[in-house]
């Protein structure tokens, strides 16, 4: 696909699209593709394969551009009956998960890199920064799709990982009226509610509001959680050509925090995968997010669009938990008392601007942006760690609860303090009909404080970063595209090292060669992808100082992508993938170099298939399911020490789940569906952070949902 010189298509200045910008916004792009949209709660007969990222910021249409991006559209999302993001993952090739935080976030590794583990994932949510902070599992009840990134986001985001990053999209206001109620029952106690209403107040303003209300007893003993969504939107078009949008977010997230099972050795299985370790009379610990975004665009008479954006979030953690430290050999476990006390306030501007221009017969696609944000992070813990007097242990096969609990003590007092100030350029140019090249960089000026309050001592750093990509697309037909790309990425570490100095910060570098291919009627597209990176500047212990880091360690990731995702005919749409991944240490001063990362796989593969149809009688029907792989992965990082004598790595094992989806439209406006996950109920373990924390996949549970669209 490629568009003649000064084509005056509305530039897409940021992550929410040029759709918020007209008043056209239900013709989204994945939708126009076939003749029925069903524009609020589940969706049927929509699309699997999307023809632009708002995350990439340029107008190249995906086939074009030089990057390897895979995009879960809501369609994907209804037939797999996902209301939180960690049921998409397994879809979405090269994604492994990662310490969950006892399940009170999402944590993942695109292409087996994975961010600060005690901090998690850094994500976007319509294009400015939603990692920082403490975030709860995200509710996809106000989201209309999840871009991921491959490959390093830092020309144009800043400090991230160079595997890739995510960009959620929320659900925009429509100027039709269109409402729907959902309700939800199933395996565990599940009970779920959920609301979607949109449309025009007048002939200016339209309106978007989502509500979800969860209650699950839990699949695993004392384990449930409960929480309460509310997403409210607005457009308001002040003229023709300035354009006010607000998108906010509130969530609640209640649950004990749930460690998970322990290995007895190099062996799981021992206990049910249901036992809980902890204390039931601990409560649920909470987390709170609340985000709010105000976005004001301007097209220009000359084609240009201004746009000024604003983000507020403020997070926060708060509870008791008890947590496994210790494992005896006659199954005794003990364990620390832990309170937490984390709250977060978040503060983003962007101002950017975004046009086209013709220069000697090459057509450029100019973005300027500029970013500034401060960031205050206040982390309180209180530890209760077993003593001879106090063991507080439980007996992994004979569990009784409700013994003396200690009380904590201080342990952790810090104040983290960052600002940043960011400058950055794009140009997407087409050089001639059949090959467009993509240039970017952004300069990131940091200044960073680390206040522990227990010793009084503040660790300042001011890093400084220039992330630099340039990406080059070769078109030799009109449905085949031949790409290439290089990029950088930092991310600061945060702490301090045995003199009390700041880190530096990690770097990266990747390589990314790949090919692209999109069917005449754009309904299904391909990509392959081969990529290399490089991570320098990962902390490893420090040899001189025993309790100390240092920012010395190197990683190396390598491997190959392939992806699929459409409507193959009137019947089917599919989504597929396989990846193989070789992640390993290459210098490290503690652990085996040439050793994997926790909970990488190096094969991982998915297939999603939906069959539709009609009866006799006119209703609808629809039937598929899904099947995905997840290799062998490590699960628990080995020392060099340990490789040296022979000491046996801990692994969690490979697995394939299966599942099943179908729904039935009884009326134009109500529809019965059915889901079931992990249908032949295998027994499996998604991630572990070592022996003692390891997370057991969910046990197989059906779901069964009556939705109403008026």
């Amino acid at each position: 696909m490629t568009h003649p010189p000064f084509t005056r298509r509305r530039p897409l200045p940021f992550a929410l699209s040029s759709a918020a910008l007209c008043a056209a916004l239900p013709a989204l792009a994945q939708d126009a593709q076939l003749s029925t949209v069903e524009v609020v709660g589940r969706t049927a007969s929509g699309a699997y394969h999307a023809e632009e990222a708002a995350g990439a910021k340029t107008e190249l249409p995906l086939r074009e551009l030089p990057q390897s991006v895979r995009i879960v559209t809501r369609q994907a999302i209804d037939d797999l009956g996902a209301t939180k993001l960690d049921d998409v993952l397994d879809y979405v090739g090269g994604v492994s998960r990662q310490n969950n935080f006892g399940g009170l976030w999402d944590n993942i590794a695109i292409r087996g890199l994975p961010g600060d583990q005690n901090v998690g994932m850094a994500t976007l949510f319509n294009g400015f920064a939603s990692g920082r902070g403490f975030n709860a599992p995200r509710d996809l009840a106000g989201v209309e799709r999840i871009e991921f990134l491959k490959g390093p986001a830092a020309a144009l985001y800043g400090s991230s990982e160079p595997g890739g990053t995510l960009n959620v999209v929320s659900k925009r206001p429509l100027w039709k009226p269109a409402h729907a109620v959902e309700a939800y029952g199933g395996s565990h106690g599940l009970k779920r509610g959920a609301l979607d209403s949109t449309g025009p107040i007048g002939e200016k303003f339209a309106y978007r509001l989502n509500v979800a209300v969860e209650d699950r007893g839990g699949w695993r003993d004392h384990v449930g959680a409960q929480r309460q969504v509310l997403a409210p939107a607005f457009t308001w078009k002040l003229t023709n050509d300035t354009v006010l949008d607000y998108t906010g977010e509130i969530l609640r997230h209640e649950t004990p925090l749930d460690r998970g099972v322990v290995a007895l050795g190099n062996r799981l299985g021992a206990i049910p995968r249901t036992r809980f370790l902890g204390e039931p009379a601990d409560g649920d610990v909470r987390v709170d997010n609340r985000t709010h975004q105000l976005i004001l665009s301007h097209l220009w008479a000359s084609g240009w669009t201004g746009r000024v954006g604003l983000s507020q979030r403020s997070t926060g953690i708060h509870g008791t938990s008890t947590e496994a430290s210790a494992l005896q050999a006659d199954g005794l476990l003990t364990r620390q008392r832990r309170l937490r006390d984390y709250d977060s306030d978040d503060l983003a501007a962007q101002a950017e601007l975004q046009g086209k221009l013709e220069t000697g017969g090459v057509q450029h696609e100019l973005l300027f942006g500029l970013e500034r944000y401060r960031f205050d992070m206040d982390t309180r813990m209180l530890r209760a760690n077993p003593s001879a007097s106090q063991p507080y242990a439980i007996d992994i096969y004979r569990p009784v609860y409700g013994q003396a609990q200690p009380t904590p003590l201080a342990n952790t007092d810090t104040f983290e303090r960052q600002r940043n100030t960011a400058f950055y350029v794009q140009d997407a140019l087409t050089l001639a009909p059949a090959w467009r090249l993509l240039a970017g960089a952004r300069v990131d000026r940091y200044d960073q404080s680390l206040l522990n309050r227990r010793t009084g001592v503040t660790t300042p750093q001011q890093p400084s970063a220039t992330s630099p990509r340039l990406g080059l697309s070769w078109l030799p037909s009109p449905q085949w595209t031949v790409y290439a790309n290089a990029g950088r990425s930092f991310r600061p570490n945060t702490g301090s090292d045995a003199t009390g100095g700041a880190f530096s910060a990690e770097t990266g570098r990747a390589l990314e060669l790949g090919t692209k291919w999109q069917s005449a009627d754009q309904r299904i597209g391909a990509t392959a992808a081969l990529f290399e990176i490089r991570k320098r500047n990962v902390l490893t212990a420090d040899p001189a100082n025993a309790g100390y880091s240092v920012a010395a360690g190197e990683v190396r990731s390598r491997g190959l992508e392939l992806d699929l995702a459409g409507q193959v005919n009137t019947h089917w749409r599919v989504n597929a993938s396989l990846v193989f991944n070789d992640v390993e240490i290459t210098r490290d001063n503690s652990l085996e170099v040439g050793g994997q990362l926790l909970n990488v796989p190096r094969v991982n593969g998915s297939l999603l298939a939906m069959y539709e149809d009609a009866l006799p009688n006119g209703q609808r029907y629809g039937i598929g399911g899904g099947v995905t792989h997840m290799g062998q992965r490590l699960g628990q990082a080995r020392t060099q020490a340990e490789a040296n004598a022979g000491t046996a790595v801990f692994a969690l094992p490979s697995y394939t789940t299966a599942k099943l989806v179908g729904y039935w439209r009884i009326t134009p406006t109500v529809r019965l569906t059915l889901d079931v996950d992990n249908l032949f109920d295998a027994t499996y373990y998604t991630s572990s952070f070592n022996r003692l924390w390891v997370t057991p996949g969910m046990e197989r549970a059906i779901t069964v949902g009556l939705q109403a669209k008026f």
